[in-house]
């Protein structure tokens, strides 16, 4: 969370949507294990965020460990009271949110502790946050959307159109490149070839 406040309000906006082929975010940089968004983009608040980390600080409680926090809540939520009329402006500021795209990391951990102990925490911990979340180990493959890499997917793969043609039936679609010569003149020369 920002120790200032907005200087502006901020809008609700939408979570950037990666098409372009970037999988930025979503493998395990710092730590050995990772907790990542699984299903759609999310908006969350900065309270679940905390209530995600305690968690997990307290089934890891009594291990060496370093946590990772791969999202911060920097957006404004701003909100009118429940029986108040249109208009009249955004509202006074609520609490802080951040914007999660799909297949984002939210936490990485990395310590003595073991895996299944790990696993078990972020499982709690993705209980608390709203969507669906996957275990990831650091080494897994990245993912372009929801789709992910490996088992002979490969980056070309997900970058091609989604539809293979042929290059003939590509061509025959295409209007020629001859020069367009009028109707009389191509019948005028088929009958001139004729009579010779």
């Amino acid at each position: 969370m920002p120790k200032r406040g907005e200087t502006s309000k901020s809008r609700k906006g939408r979570p950037h949507v990666q098409t372009g082929g970037s999988m930025r975010g979503t493998t395990v940089v710092w730590g050995d294990y990772g907790l990542r968004l699984l299903d759609h983009h999310r908006r969350i608040p900065a309270k679940q965020l905390q209530i995600a980390e305690a968690t997990i600080k307290q089934r890891l409680r009594g291990t060496r460990y370093k946590l990772y926090k791969r999202i911060s809540a920097n957006i404004g939520v701003y909100t009118s009271g429940n029986e108040v009329r249109m208009g009249k402006g955004k509202g006074s500021f609520d609490y802080w949110a951040s914007r999660v795209a799909v297949s984002k990391i939210i936490f990485e951990l990395k310590g003595d502790a073991h895996e299944q102990v790990v696993r078990d925490a972020f499982r709690l911990a993705g209980a608390k946050l709203p969507g669906m979340y996957e275990f990831v180990k650091k080494g897994d493959p990245p993912v372009m959307g929801i789709t992910k890499l490996g088992n002979g997917v490969t980056v070309e793969d997900l970058l091609r159109p989604r539809k293979k043609l042929p290059v003939e039936v590509t061509a025959a679609g295409l209007p020629s490149t001859s020069p367009n010569v009028p109707a009389a003149a191509t019948t005028s020369a088929a009958t001139t070839s004729a009579a010779s």
